[in-house]
């Protein structure tokens, strides 16, 4: 499959050219294109990995390409590293706090929401989550860039899964790194409490015989039954 790649900045610089084009075996990701891209460009290894992007819009890394697609890889801007995903597969971990870490950062804090078994209510046997994908990545966008405008950080991280998530999985991770540790603290903090708040994400609790969506109940709890 061949797909054209669009390079600004330090990525162009470090290529050579600001439009690629590439053979991707299969049926490859945005990820998939930018590995490929870093195996032929090492010199790329040294930058902080891209979002990615199809017609003017954010996709995920995971996000299948078609043949003749432009993606365009978009380095980090001033003010620090960001990369945000809806993701429907586990979150790797060591993946977001790699791409935060760096020489200048001294702190580097994450922040993992992990799925309960218990609620208002019986014991909950999994969750199903639900997004408006394109706003809620935009927003994710937005919230990365309030941190590195409102703290000194180096990279902020921001992941969110959808789709059945079990007992004990990881549901969102945020990480952040700072030259110190209480602007990390502070801005990891804030990243979470408004992601909870701003992005259009919804969490369906199940158990066995029913199940509710968070926040749509009338009361405290207020389970409806599954038909």
């Amino acid at each position: 499959m061949r797909v054209r790649l669009r390079l600004f900045a330090a990525y162009r610089e470090a290529v050579g050219s600001s439009h690629v084009e590439v053979e991707l075996d299969g049926s490859p990701t945005a990820s998939d294109a930018w590995q490929h891209l870093l195996s032929v460009h090492p010199a790329l290894s040294r930058l902080p990995g891209p979002a990615f992007a199809l017609e003017d819009q954010y996709v995920n890394p995971d996000h299948l390409l078609r043949e003749g697609d432009e993606l365009t890889l978009i380095p980090p801007v001033s003010g620090g590293s960001v990369h945000v995903a809806l993701v429907q597969e586990q979150i790797r971990v060591e993946e977001l706090l790699a791409r935060v870490r760096h020489p200048h950062a001294g702190a580097v804090v994450l922040f993992l929401g992990t799925v309960r078994d218990n609620a208002a209510g019986p014991r909950v046997l999994h969750l199903d989550y639900e997004a408006y994908e394109r706003m809620a990545t935009a927003e994710m966008q937005r919230i990365a860039r309030e941190v590195t405008e409102r703290w000194p950080v180096v990279g902020v991280a921001l992941e969110h899964r959808v789709g059945r998530l079990e007992v004990g999985e990881v549901s969102v991770a945020v990480a952040v790194s700072a030259p110190h540790r209480k602007d990390a603290f502070e801005a990891g903090r804030y990243a979470i409490d408004i992601l909870k708040v701003r992005v259009p994400i919804w969490k369906k609790e199940v158990w066995e015989g029913g199940a509710r969506w968070v926040g749509s109940e009338e009361g405290e709890a207020s389970p409806h039954r599954v038909l």
